[in-house]
């Protein structure tokens, strides 16, 4: 009875695996200022920055084309140093040209002054565990900045299946895919509130948490970090 469910979970999880290899593990691009100004003292400088993810969630540097929509209030070179030169208002924009020609953009204004104003980015970030298959796995979750460091809190309404060999966690830029992910650890707990630690990462670096099957490379379920 053991080796007949063990067979039919393993021509389950094949068949999904085939499935997941065929479906296209493109996602939508994406551009984030991840360090912003609201204001820029006269005659000061400072560097914007610009997160850049490509249509399978890789992170691609290099790609970011800096404008200003006045360079003789405040100018910008192209990685990302404006410097303040005359009182105004300007709108400074981070764009990508993709493969087909569309200009993927994202804008801010930002006005140069008496005094400089960074925008401190958020702290923290949550989202919601959904399965994307028929084993069980769900919760909420939160994940906080602790320095350069992340400590992701899964919420006690969380319960996963044990019935999976090798489930793991992930975070990544890409839920159809394991490629270009961080690798967090194997799932030792099923249910129930717990954290996870990780160091050097940022709370802006990775949009979703990702459950799934190593040893059969399925796809058991994702969250997006809102």
């Amino acid at each position: 009875m053991k080796n007949t469910f063990y067979i039919a979970l393993c021509t389950l999880l094949f068949s999904a695996c085939i499935g997941d290899d065929i479906i296209m593990d493109r996602v939508e691009e994406t551009l984030r200022i991840t360090a912003q100004a609201a204001s820029i003292a006269a005659g000061e400088t400072f560097l914007f920055e610009a997160r850049y993810t490509n249509n399978i969630g890789e992170t691609e540097k290099g790609q970011v084309t800096w404008l200003s929509s006045d360079a003789a209030i405040l100018s910008i070179d192209q990685d990302g140093l404006a410097t303040a030169i005359t009182q105004g208002v300007v709108i400074v924009s981070a764009e990508v040209t993709l493969e087909d020609g569309t200009i993927l953009k994202e804008e801010m204004d930002v006005e140069v002054s008496m005094v400089t104003v960074e925008i401190e980015l958020p702290t923290s970030r949550s989202g919601v565990i959904e399965t994307t298959t028929f084993y069980d796995l769900e919760g909420d979750f939160t994940i906080n900045a602790v320095d350069d460091d992340l400590v992701i809190e899964i919420a006690d309404n969380y319960k996963a299946s044990s019935a999976l060999p090798g489930l793991y966690v992930y975070l990544t830029n890409n839920p159809n895919s394991i490629n270009d992910a961080l690798e967090i650890g194997e799932v030792e707990v099923f249910e129930g509130a717990h954290t996870y630690e990780i160091e050097n990462v940022g709370l802006m670096d990775y949009d979703y948490i990702l459950y799934f099957c190593k040893p059969f490379r399925v796809k058991v379920g994702d969250g997006e970090i809102e």
